[in-house]
């Protein structure tokens, strides 16, 4: 399977405050690259957040925008790739939003969403978070809430996942972006 996984970290509450993201590729079962930055989401950071991910405002202040960011990663947007999250639904509305703060808007992409996937097709679990899922499937989750290594283990998931149950299981969860 080919995909490439993503998670962002936010500054605070809005949709619009991406504050990093990370990018784990994966060809042929293989993780094969990783691309993690801080993000300046030019805008304040909610102690709630900080407190979740550990990111100031310090932190960013000469960090890349998204939109400096995007002209390097846009390809990895596109309709014929799959793009992987774990609650993409929160992911891919930050993605859209924040680049959105720039006028700028990605092509529309396949989804596959691994918390609608966990909840369908590993039962019985506490519930679906990412740590949680990590746990039951004895995938090493090194730092929960720091994006490169949430990104690292919801690709772990999905290959899990498809090596389980096969990638046809996969595909009632693949939805398009936008």
């Amino acid at each position: 399977m080919n995909f490439t996984a993503i998670d962002f970290e936010t500054a605070n509450g809005h949709r619009d405050s991406a504050c990093s993201l990370a990018i784990t590729v994966v060809k042929n079962n293989q993780i094969v690259d990783q691309l993690y930055s801080l993000l300046n989401p030019q805008t304040y950071f909610d102690r709630r957040n900080v407190s979740i991910h550990g990111i100031h405002e310090s932190d960013v202040q000469d960090a890349p925008t998204i939109a400096d960011l995007w002209p390097h990663i846009s390809n990895l947007f596109q309709p014929d790739k799959l793009i992987v999250a774990h609650n993409a639904h929160f992911d891919c509305s930050v993605l859209q939003n924040s680049l959105s703060a720039f006028s700028l808007s990605p092509e529309s992409f396949a989804v596959l969403d691994t918390l609608q996937s966990s909840r369908r097709l590993l039962k019985g679990f506490e519930n679906y978070r990412l740590n949680t899922v990590c746990k039951n499937l004895n995938i090493q989750l090194l730092h929960h809430h720091n994006a490169l290594a949430d990104s690292i283990a919801c690709a772990k998931i999905a290959l899990w996942q498809e090596n389980s149950f096969g990638q046809d299981a996969l595909l009632p969860f693949i939805k398009q972006s936008n």
